[in-house]
């Protein structure tokens, strides 16, 4: 199958909130939360997406006439691409009942790491989440990352000690899933955590540890203080607080501000490999992408996967060539216009 024809048959599965749109950007599911949309207005959703748009690529075609290479190395592992499929849960209350989350993450895992990226893979309240993402890592090898929710710190540890025989790349925490409505009045409590409680988990982890969910300069100067090797800039779609900035606007200061001392990745409407290439020229070494991912597993499986990574490989590439950029390294900020 083709892109398209995995889109047409994600269709047929999807529902009632997420319509597999041409294009995913969070218009027609503004507002539905569950469903995949923002929280509130949907206005969080919307403006990821577009603040993308908003950016123009430079082309410049004077330059060496050699082959691009796409290659990403990335804590301590090689990549085909700057990407990792995103993190998602509650597939069946978001997406449609085809798929459970154990049966997703199983799927998505092994897809990505056949592909040559990786997959995030999601937590819950249900323990067999995060079980059966131990088990779909252990059968990739460890070619992922879990994440885990910003849970009591004893239940923190034992979710760690599930995942960390796998052997996975790094251990992630969506530290802004402390806005979700599912984690309130919980026993046990989760929630935000300190600099001082973070360095207590980053230790825990054992390999490189994840903050996902920064979006100020502040905040990411808190994850390198409490020991992060990586951030994830996101506002986790829109979906925990309305009508924050989009991830593209605040990127470029957080890079200034700790790019170089860790790894910065960043989320939020990023679609094609022309957004890859921007969020990269803005400093990012690496980026998320979340429901494309869901609609292309739900149309096609792991082929779905391959198809997706097939199509942002030739579409950074091809951005790459006509900026005169031949590898990642030389992709720069003087590369992208409306910056």
């Amino acid at each position: 199958m083709n892109y398209q024809e995995i889109l047409q048959q994600a269709r047929g599965s999807m529902g009632p909130y997420c319509k597999a749109c041409p294009v995913c950007n969070g218009m027609a599911c503004k507002n539905t939360v569950p469903g995949p949309g923002a929280k509130g207005l949907g206005t969080g959703a919307i403006r990821n997406y577009q603040k993308w748009q908003e950016l123009c690529v430079n082309m410049d075609t004077i330059c060496e006439n050699i082959p691009v290479d796409t290659t990403a190395r990335l804590f301590g592992r090689e990549f085909v691409l700057p990407v990792f499929a995103a993190p998602v849960g509650a597939m069946q209350l978001h997406y449609g009942d085809k798929y459970t989350d154990l049966e997703y993450n199983d799927i998505l895992v092994s897809a990505c790491a056949d592909a040559g990226i990786a997959a995030f893979t999601g937590d819950g309240t249900n323990p067999a989440v995060i079980e059966a993402a131990a088990n779909a890592l252990a059968k990739a090898e460890g070619k992922g990352v879990p994440t885990i929710k910003p849970w009591n710190i004893d239940l923190i540890r034992q979710k760690m000690g599930m995942v960390k025989p796998s052997g996975p790349i790094a251990i992630a925490m969506d530290i802004d899933a402390a806005g979700l409505p599912f984690l309130k009045n919980l026993t046990p409590p989760a929630g935000s955590k300190t600099v001082e409680e973070l360095a207590e988990i980053a230790k825990i982890a054992e390999v490189p540890f994840i903050l996902k969910g920064i979006m100020t300069v502040k905040g990411a100067l808190k994850a390198l203080e409490a020991g992060a090797s990586g951030i994830v800039v996101s506002n986790h779609g829109g979906r925990v607080l309305d009508q924050c900035p989009a991830t593209a606007e605040v990127l470029p200061a957080i890079v200034d501000a700790v790019g170089g001392k860790m790894t910065v990745l960043v989320d939020g409407g990023i679609r094609s490999g022309m957004d890859v290439f921007k969020a990269l020229a803005l400093g990012a070494d690496g980026v998320l992408i979340g429901r494309p991912f869901v609609t292309m597993v739900y149309g096609g499986g792991a082929e779905g996967v391959q198809v997706y990574v097939d199509k942002l490989k030739a579409e950074l590439a091809d951005t790459m060539a006509m900026c005169g950029a031949h590898s990642l390294s030389d992709i720069t900020r003087d590369m992208i216009y409306g910056f």
